[in-house]
């Protein structure tokens, strides 16, 4: 509880501030994340090997290596400064492209899933989206500390964002698919067994969430990607992408295999472009290659 409410009195000092000076304080953090955190930079380091090889040099791996320290922090620095922002203000800050994907599917009478990951000011995406367009159902993994997830969950409910507990989480989905309600997921990090299926991702076997093609092909809804596809642009670019269709065929196996795929062949898309804005630190391939973080 003490770490919390000095944690407060920190954000109302900076938020007394200039942004700039916000963000160079954060940044600052980051780097010194980066200096003396050798456990993520190693996890980060296995991943741009398995999945880059011999592409990503070692410069270009220092690189990616501390901008992945820097976005993280950039997205509790967004958690922070969104609790002092109007969803008018919070909307101005970002830009979407091909926005006219979103709306034509907000005329049909269609559920919608949307699919993203953590890439680049991921939390901003996530808000930005539920407070320009639609509200969204979304999922957040219970963190160890009430006072923290709390404050975290206050942040994104401001703008139309519900959030609902991992555990136990495909109900209240399902709730919101059937009350037309959109749904929000991210796609890209590792699951186990039980909740995901296998697809190739960098040319590798991972396990990948098949909630959406579940959901899409069970509730006809349509899956639409979007990612912040320009990390280092002053005001950042979220792009929709064409949406997915979910087959029916008499094979519901494979329907979902070949939904689930088609997902993570974009996504893959989005990293190969700017590797830079993904979250790396995340060990993306435990599940079916743990020997890569040995």
């Amino acid at each position: 509880m003490i770490g919390f409410y000095f944690y407060l009195f920190i954000e109302k000092v900076l938020m007394f501030l200039p942004r700039s000076f916000r963000k160079a304080f954060f940044i600052g953090l980051a780097d010194l994340a980066y200096l003396i955190d050798k456990k993520h930079r190693k996890v980060i380091s296995q991943n741009l090997h398995f999945a880059l090889a011999k592409s990503c040099s070692t410069q270009e791996e220092k690189k990616i290596s501390r901008y992945c320290y820097r976005n993280l922090l950039m997205a509790l620095l967004q958690v922070m400064e969104s609790r002092y922002l109007s969803k008018k203000e919070l909307g101005e800050m970002v830009e979407f492209k091909n926005r006219d994907i979103l709306e034509d599917a907000l005329q049909k009478d269609r559920p919608i899933i949307f699919i993203s990951a953590h890439y680049g000011n991921w939390e901003l995406g996530a808000t930005a989206l539920s407070a320009v367009f639609t509200p969204t159902v979304a999922i957040y993994k219970r963190l160890n500390n009430p006072y923290f997830e709390k404050y975290l969950l206050d942040a994104r409910s401001r703008f139309d964002m519900k959030m609902v507990e991992k555990r136990g989480a495909i109900k209240h989905l399902t709730r919101a698919v059937k009350k037309r309600t959109a749904i929000s997921l991210m796609i890209d990090q590792n699951t186990n067994k039980r909740d995901g299926i296998i697809v190739k991702f960098f040319g590798k076997d991972a396990r990948q969430t098949a909630a959406p093609a579940f959901l899409g092909r069970k509730y006809d809804a349509l899956i639409i990607p979007l990612f912040m596809t320009d990390p280092d642009a002053k005001r950042p670019v979220i792009t929709f992408y064409e949406p997915i269709e979910v087959e029916k065929t008499d094979d519901a196996a494979a329907d979902i295999l070949k939904a689930t795929q088609a997902q993570a062949d974009l996504l893959e898309k989005v990293i190969r472009d700017k590797p830079k804005g993904w979250f790396w630190c995340h060990r993306r391939w435990k599940t079916e290659h743990p020997e890569i973080y040995r």
